[in-house]
């Protein structure tokens, strides 16, 4: 037994990482950790497994060389008696569109093979997905690299914590052997390895850290190793507690509406400011997948914003936040709302303002009558039928229920909170030039239902999916 074997396997029975059974699938690049990896895997070493295959990702970054290592590979896998698949992406045409870096891209289309791979060897094989696996030969040095990278460039706790050890249906049985340890193994079985040369270019962060930086500690510190592992994993659980608050926070302040993601800002305001970031920035990625870089720099000016009245900012990815009212709101730049159909409005009727939703009339009853604030009863004699349905207007004025004086429309908008955005495609009801209805705000005094009203109306409106300004509206027993 090597010292690979047994802190291997202590790992993968530690964190069941792979349950009698498990569909697994490896990754493996013809590295000396991946090779690893797959003689233990065949070994059953680490598990009795269902089912075992191999996927290798030609990157097409090394021309030559990244073909012999997809060619080792797969003689390999057939010597081993491991079915393989190979797959050839351009990474590098991604990275450019994407942009990102040429390692954050690389990940990215590796693990969206595997989860497909997976999946689709779960199908084969009449397994559930959730007992599938992707095996990956990540090391403590790729552990201890990736914090000292995170540690140079900036991170959170979270991002100090480095590697975990199980992510969703990602194992790494590995994770807790040094480097040493793989070689010592690989020798110990006879088993060749490929070696990447970019990984000695130390123009390149990563291989700074592991062939400068990191022994360059290590001589000072001969025990930093199992030292940051501790850190590390003190760090992973916090974060793990922090995050899992944090999630219940984003599920009871935040919501999706219309696209755009919606913060309730008294609750919001109500976190500590660390906790607030958490939850502005969890919901964000959420919401916008593709906003998963976004810096901190962002996140603490939203978070900024929240106590703001009237705060906006556009945000990378092409997202914008913008506080209305009580709440503030994300969404996508370009998405707003969209214009408003104007009609006429017969009775009985139906009239489809397009953004602006669905306007209804149809004789009502002096025993019910209807009070807003999406359906209203009127005096049906006391307006010049059929009724213009259309937006807002400079200038515009109403006599509003109960006020006893004229507003102007847009004064009765901002009085009821409604917010901007929608104002355009909140239905204004006229009868001939007098407004009569601001649907979902509030009714003109001048057609409301009286006692020597002979004729009752009713007018509904239902809101378009891309929001409205009310709910829906209650009834009055009279």
């Amino acid at each position: 037994m090597s010292a690979l074997h047994d802190i291997a396997q202590a790992t993968a029975l530690r964190h069941d990482m792979l349950p009698a059974g498990s569909v697994t699938l490896a990754l493996v690049s013809g590295g000396a950790d991946s090779m690893a990896l797959l003689r233990l895997l065949v070994s059953g070493a680490l598990g009795e497994l269902a089912d075992l295959s191999v996927l290798h990702v030609n990157h097409g970054l090394r021309g030559a060389d990244a073909d012999a290592d997809e060619e080792f590979v797969v003689r390999a896998c057939d010597a081993l008696g491991v079915a393989c698949r190979s797959v050839r992406f351009d990474v590098a045409g991604y990275a450019a569109a994407e942009d990102l870096n040429l390692e954050d891209a690389g990940r990215r289309i590796r693990y969206r093979f595997a989860d497909d791979e997976l999946d689709a060897r779960c199908r084969a094989l009449g397994v559930p997905a959730y007992r599938g696996r992707i095996a990956v030969a990540h090391t403590a040095d790729d552990r201890l690299e990736t914090f000292l990278v995170r540690l140079v460039t900036g991170a959170g706790p979270g991002g100090l914590g480095s590697i975990a050890a199980v992510r969703d249906r990602i194992v790494r049985p590995l994770i807790d052997a040094r480097r040493g340890d793989v070689i010592e193994y690989l020798e110990s079985c006879g088993q060749a390895w490929r070696e990447d040369a970019t990984n000695s270019d130390t123009r390149r962060q990563r291989a700074w850290v592991r062939h400068e930086l990191l022994p360059l500690i290590e001589s000072q510190n001969p025990s930093f190793g199992a030292t940051a592992m501790r850190t590390m994993t003190l760090l992973a659980d916090d974060d793990a507690l922090l995050a899992e608050m944090a999630d219940a926070f984003v599920r009871d302040f935040t919501r999706v509406e219309a696209g755009a993601l919606v913060f309730e800002r008294s609750f919001m305001a109500a976190l500590s400011r660390p906790m607030a970031r958490r939850v502005m920035r969890e919901a964000v990625i959420r919401a916008f997948p593709e906003a998963s870089r976004l810096e901190f720099e962002h996140v603490e000016a939203i978070v900024s914003g929240i106590a703001e009245e009237g705060f906006a900012r556009d945000l990378p990815f092409g997202l914008r936040a913008v506080s209305e009212y009580a709440t503030l709101r994300i969404s996508r730049r370009g998405t707003a709302a969209g214009s408003l159909a104007p009609g006429l409005l017969e009775l009985p009727g139906r009239l489809d303002l397009g953004a602006g939703g669905v306007l209804e009339s149809s004789p009502g009853d002096r025993g019910r009558i209807a009070r807003g604030p999406n359906r209203v009863s009127i005096d049906a004699d006391a307006v010049v039928w059929p009724l213009v349905a259309d937006a807002w207007r400079d200038g515009d004025r109403m006599r509003p229920l109960g006020l006893g004086g004229s507003r102007k429309v847009s004064d009765v908008f901002v009085d009821a909170r409604v917010p901007r955005r929608l104002r355009a495609t909140t239905p204004v009801v006229r009868s001939g030039v007098d407004v009569i209805w601001v649907a979902g705000v509030t009714l003109a005094d001048g057609c409301r239902v009286t006692d020597a009203t002979r004729r009752v109306a009713d007018i509904e409106w239902r809101v378009s999916e891309s929001g409205g300004v009310a709910a829906d509206g209650l009834t009055e027993e009279v």
